[in-house]
């Protein structure tokens, strides 16, 4: 038994290249920051948006594409096994390709990654997405963007526990599963109360995104739907509310990135599965494919940002090229490297992982 592929819905892939690229753009403002100011050039981040929000966006897609994609499983005897197969053929093995270059790298050049030198058991927890204080007290696995992997991680255990439920069971025990470890972290923090680094890490509000973002699909099952209009100005008050939230917002993270996150993502989810016609499905054709791209987008692009900016540096070209080109250059390549690597690395990769680790049917030998 394999997992039925989910109804496409390119809105949402265009809001996982969204996101993807506001990471992916946070991080190359941050990298030419230090080189303009290296080099004695003025350059002020664009504060458009607060850039690391992508992430809290990519939850709330999350837990709505789980939902979404595992609903014919529902109640079947094997779909627990499944359903991990398959997170952990899509997951696992390119997280792994890119931890392992970076630890290459780490080991090469050790001041050009930034890497410390932690201990075996720091590294197994780094592959295992297992929450592990590094030295300096960062919860943080040895490639740093995985701390969202370790929250995926433990949102995939959690669904595929309650996953033969039915599916208004198997959502709220999502919702109460996440609900139960913030109030936890919150309890603890009141009493004074130090819960173990997993735990901790596990109980942070951030959590809820996904609990959201499986309320989506839930309400998309159920058969909501949004008028355009209304989808138009649900996702035009997710961007405003997202710009006044700024970088540091005065609320809690995921009131301030998660619940525009959430608007985003119901304006993209709650309408019709198409986008209106083959010309307007021809127009986003480019956001599409990057999103389908948006993972190997999140995992390689700290790679081409760095890249860029070494090359810059060594070549002198910093005062010539300039900061804006400097972003777009590390953008450019950073998005053209996800699209190679999702078609030459990644789709191979999955399906391997995927023949390797799914239950195979049984064989009637009567």
């Amino acid at each position: 038994m394999s997992l039925v592929r989910p109804t496409p819905l390119p809105l949402i892939q265009v809001l996982r290249a969204l996101a993807a690229v506001m990471v992916a753009a946070g991080h190359a403002q941050h990298e030419v920051a230090g080189l303009a100011d290296r080099a004695g050039l003025a350059f002020a981040p664009a504060a458009w948006l607060p850039w690391p929000a992508g992430v809290d966006v990519f939850f709330v897609i999350s837990g709505f594409i789980i939902v979404h994609a595992a609903a014919p499983l529902h109640g079947r005897r094997e779909a627990r096994r499944v359903f991990l197969a398959h997170r952990v053929a899509r997951v696992v093995p390119l997280y792994w390709l890119a931890t392992t270059l970076y630890l290459a790298l780490a080991w090469a050049r050790p001041g050009l990654l930034g890497a410390g030198g932690e201990g075996p058991a720091y590294l197994a927890a780094s592959y295992l997405f297992w929450p592990m204080a590094r030295g300096d007290g960062a919860v943080q696995p040895l490639y740093s963007l995985g701390w969202t992997l370790n929250y995926e991680m433990a949102f995939y255990v959690v669904f595929a526990l309650v996953l033969p439920w039915g599916r208004r069971q198997a959502v709220a025990g999502t919702v109460a599963v996440f609900a139960g470890l913030v109030l936890l972290g919150a309890a603890a923090a009141h009493h004074g109360t130090a819960l173990p680094v997993p735990l901790a890490f596990w109980s942070d509000p951030i959590v809820l995104e996904f609990a959201c973002g499986a309320l989506l699909a839930l309400a998309r099952r159920e058969g909501l739907r949004l008028p355009g209009l209304a989808r138009l100005v649900l996702a035009g008050t997710g961007l405003v509310l997202l710009s006044l939230a700024g970088d540091a917002p005065a609320l809690p993270r995921c009131l301030a990135w998660g619940g525009p996150a959430c608007l985003l993502v119901a304006a993209a989810a709650l309408g019709p599965s198409g986008v209106g016609g083959p010309r307007r499905a021809a127009l986003l054709r480019p956001a599409t494919l990057l999103g389908d791209a948006s993972y190997a987008l999140y995992l390689v692009h700290p790679f081409a940002v760095r890249g860029v900016r070494i090359a810059v540096e060594a070549t002198g070209l910093a005062a010539r090229l300039g900061p804006g080109l400097a972003v777009a250059a590390m953008l450019a390549l950073a998005c053209l490297a996800a699209l190679v690597l999702h078609r030459v690395i990644e789709r191979p990769l999955t399906r391997t992982a995927r023949a390797l680790l799914e239950p195979k049917p049984a064989v009637n030998k009567a």
